[in-house]
C-alpha cells in the first residue's frame, strides 16, 4: 500500500452491526491513535484499515451434473484477501465449473490468484 500522510482518515467500522465512526490518527506514516470505537475490534479495525486493507470476496461458480438441476454454488475466500487482489480473485473463480457432489467447505480454486488463499464453497449442491 502507498506510504500513510500524517492526517486524519475517518472511516465507518465494518466489525458489528453498531457501525461506529471510527477517526484514525496519522502521523509521521503511522497511526497513533484510533478513536470513535465502542469495543476493541473497532481500532484493531481502525488500524489495518488505513494500513493493510482488507476483504472477503464473494461470488458463484457454474456446477455440471446437479440431479436437483442446480446451475450454480455460491463459494467464498476462506480469509480475507489483500483489497487490490479483490479483482484477481474474481478473475479466478470466473469461468470455473466444478462437477457435483459439491459440499460445504470443499476448495473451489486453491490459492486464489496467488494470495495463499483458497476459494471455497459456501453451499451444499448434488
Amino acid at each position: 500500500m502507498s506510504e500513510l500522510k500524517s492526517g486524519h482518515r475517518v472511516l465507518t467500522c465494518i466489525n458489528c452491526p453498531l457501525g461506529c465512526t471510527l477517526d484514525v490518527e496519522i502521523a509521521d506514516g503511522e497511526v497513533v491513535r484510533v478513536t470513535g470505537n465502542t469495543c476493541k475490534r473497532g481500532e484493531v479495525y481502525g488500524r489495518k484499515e488505513v494500513t493493510n486493507p482488507t476483504r472477503i470476496v464473494t461470488s458463484s461458480v457454474f456446477v455440471s451434473g446437479s440431479s436437483t438441476g442446480a446451475r450454480t454454488v455460491s463459494c467464498k475466500t476462506a480469509s480475507d484477501v489483500p483489497k487490490d487482489k479483490i479483482f484477481d480473485v474474481i478473475d479466478a473463480v470466473r469461468g470455473v465449473t466444478v462437477p457435483c457432489p459439491v459440499h460445504i467447505g470443499d476448495v473451489i480454486v486453491p490459492d486464489a490468484a496467488g494470495c495463499g488463499v483458497d476459494v471455497i464453497a459456501t453451499k451444499e449442491v448434488f
